[in-house]
């Protein structure tokens, strides 16, 4: 089936746009790394100098919760490469199902993490609200990072879902055989699995004994 790409302006190639394609959304996703290593590097400052606090901070947190969260999200990730593979073999219908299947798996973690939320607040774990209390500066600072690093990564799961379902409901995007939408998209996802999957074990696992 031929590319229902338009094609435009500067551009003289389908390929050279799919290119440019490509490398404009390699960029997006390298500066929105940038944006969480720094939060990241803020994480391992804090865990080095207070590392016996950190870990009892940690502890707070529900293993089970993110590491079912964690499943969930590489699963629905593995959907978004299915989807890319089914659309570049011309599996148009296929593909979409992928896509469907990928953006309900991601509900699944939002609403898991919304209820994470809920029980965290209850314990008083919220920094800012009357009832928050912290048995230390450390566990203040950390329950900061938790949200400020969670709640982004989860606008990024919103926007993800966003994007998986504009690939989903475009016939072009699932019946392009170069699957340039749909590639796109998978890759801004991966990105976000890979971001979670850093965010587990910076989280919750130091907490395990």
């Amino acid at each position: 089936m031929p590319d229902q790409r338009a094609l435009h302006e500067p551009f003289h190639e389908m390929a050279r746009q799919h290119e440019a394609d490509r490398l404009g959304m390699i960029i997006f996703l390298a500066s929105e790394a940038m944006l969480f290593g720094g939060l990241f590097a803020a994480a391992m400052a804090l865990r080095f100098l207070h590392p016996a606090d950190y870990v009892a901070s940690s502890a707070h947190l529900k293993l089970w919760l993110g590491t079912a969260n964690t499943a969930i999200l590489l699963t629905s990730s593995l959907m978004a490469a299915v989807a890319v593979e089914a659309a570049r073999s011309g599996g148009a219908r296929l593909a979409g199902l992928a896509l469907a299947a990928a953006i309900l798996v991601a509900l699944l973690f939002l609403g898991i993490k919304g209820y994470e939320y809920l029980g965290e607040y209850r314990e008083g774990l919220v920094p800012g609200l009357a009832n928050s209390h912290f048995e230390s500066r450390t566990q203040q600072l950390f329950m900061n990072f938790y949200f400020v690093s969670t709640g982004l990564h989860a606008l990024h799961v919103i926007g993800g879902i966003t994007l998986l379902g504009l690939a989903a409901f475009r016939r072009a995007a699932r019946e392009d055989r170069n699957a340039v939408l749909i590639g796109n998209v998978a890759l801004y996802w991966h990105l976000v699995d890979i971001i979670w999957v850093l965010l587990y074990p910076t989280l919750y696992l130091p907490g395990v004994s």
